[in-house]
């Protein structure tokens, strides 16, 4: 071959299959199926959540910009990985916590589970459940005591005017966990109803897992658009709803797999937090068994813990499993491998 001939063969490195997806376009459409439970919540709980909502989210694109300063980095705060860490962590806080915890959350998040570990790509822990987790331990009754009833006319100005910042409540798993079934039914209506305004998201909780519906929709698009894949949110929603009727039957859960799975943050952990692609298995069987451990434990917490709610804690328990994962289900090398004979 002549030095002005065509090259047959050009080597490069991977990927070698490319799209026109990109990361900026990824993590901007998820903002976009995050917004309609933001949206809910303001006219659920008040413009406090639209205010925790946007401090998180300002704290931890501010976080990774003079994080990413100080470690010489170049500044990606657009590509939106910063804003989806804000909203999923303002969307597992409590509607009645103080303004300034949130930022505290963000920093942990973004500079120490996400940054410190290599940015983007190098996290082995989901940085929002990350920054959740942190606000659990350092201010325990703030997050555990912060919920707010909704706002029963449907009028975001419920509130206001009335001489009350907010009314206090209990939420359905804690109710469950301390009062049974019958103590739900008490506080929430007869089953149908409780099962029905549940879906819909009329429920005290955090600030963006209340709405089933919004969020089941949102998973939707997303695995229609194949950013993410069915494997992971089916497994962990199978895993949690049987268990809990297997096992539930002893407890004060009555072994109702529907109100476990509409209660608490089952369905925005399942689509927007088990689904990440860091913390993740990438392997259709991997992704299965990934969730189905995810539903086991967060059933484990529930029922034999001191704490109603297990999904962040589920999560966080598997993430660092994930290598285990790859490797054990990653596809089989083609080549011969050091040391053996053809």
């Amino acid at each position: 071959m002549t030095d002005t001939a065509p090259a047959l063969w050009t080597v490069s490195v991977s990927p070698h299959v490319k799209s026109g997806e990109s990361v900026e376009k990824i993590m901007w459409t998820v903002v976009g199926c995050l917004i309609p439970p933001l949206i809910l919540s303001i006219f659920i709980f008040g413009f406090q959540t639209l205010i925790i909502t946007l401090i998180t989210v300002a704290s931890c694109v501010a976080t990774e910009a003079v994080g990413q300063k100080l470690l010489h980095r170049p500044v990606t705060i657009r590509d939106g990985s910063a804003v989806i860490t804000g909203m999923l962590l303002a969307y597992v806080i409590p509607p009645g916590v103080p303004y300034w915890m949130p930022v505290l959350g963000a920093v942990m998040a973004i500079y120490v589970a996400k940054l410190l570990l290599g940015g983007i790509g190098f996290n082995f822990f989901n940085p929002a459940l990350i920054g959740r987790a942190f606000l659990v331990a350092t201010f325990p009754v703030a997050m555990t005591s912060g919920w707010l009833a909704p706002i029963r006319d449907g009028s975001v100005f419920n509130y206001m005017g009335s001489g009350v910042d907010a009314v206090t409540t209990a939420t359905p798993l804690f109710v469950l966990k301390h009062y049974g079934i019958a103590g739900v039914i008490e506080k929430f209506g007869s089953l149908s109803s409780i099962y029905g305004s549940f879906f819909v998201g009329w429920r005290p909780g955090c600030i963006g897992e209340t709405s089933a519906l919004l969020i089941l929709i949102g998973g939707i698009f997303l695995i229609y658009k194949r950013y993410i894949t069915w494997h992971t949110p089916l497994s962990m929603i199978v895993s949690i709803a049987f268990l809990t009727w297997v096992f539930g039957g002893e407890t004060l859960f009555t072994g109702n797999p529907l109100l476990a799975v509409l209660s608490g943050g089952v369905m925005l952990g399942a689509f927007f937090m088990a689904t990440d692609y860091v913390t993740s298995p990438s392997q259709p069987a991997g992704k299965i068994i990934f969730g189905l451990c995810i539903g086991a434990l967060t059933v484990l917490i529930r029922l034999k813990g001191g704490y109603p709610e297990g999904v962040c804690y589920a999560i966080l328990l598997m993430n660092p499993l994930t290598p285990a994962f790859e490797q054990w289900f990653g596809p089989k090398r083609f080549a011969p491998q050091k040391g053996v004979s053809k």
